[in-house]
């Protein structure tokens, strides 16, 4: 049996843009990408904490070093520049594995969004 779980997480980073006339996704500093072993493509899931709202979409990396969470598309009318987010991917394995899997879960500055 496989059950899914939480693969990556990156708690709390601030929205730093919304950007709707593009074609879809979330912008996120490569450096969080990597720390969170999150890789372009991948489905993310966000919860935006200041509005309750939950949506899915893919990741696409942005500069390296930057802070960058942006959400693009659609996307971008459920967010606010500032808010406060968490970004979580998940990842199907089977029942074993999971008991003993630890996801990859980044706290970066809250005011910068930067690696500590």
């Amino acid at each position: 049996m496989q059950i899914q779980v939480v693969k990556s997480k990156i708690h709390r980073v601030k929205c730093t843009g919304a950007e709707l006339n593009y074609i879809g996704s979330i912008t996120i500093d490569e450096d969080l990408m990597d720390a969170a072993n999150i890789i372009q493509g991948e489905k993310v899931q966000i919860v935006n904490n200041d509005n309750g709202e939950r949506l899915d979409t893919y990741v696409i990396p942005g500069p390296r070093n930057s802070g960058e969470i942006t959400l693009n598309g659609a996307a971008a009318r459920k967010v606010a520049v500032g808010d406060t987010l968490i970004l979580i991917t998940y990842a199907f394995m089977e029942l074993e594995e999971a008991r003993t899997f630890k996801p990859s879960l980044v706290f970066p500055d809250e005011a910068t969004n930067l690696l500590k």
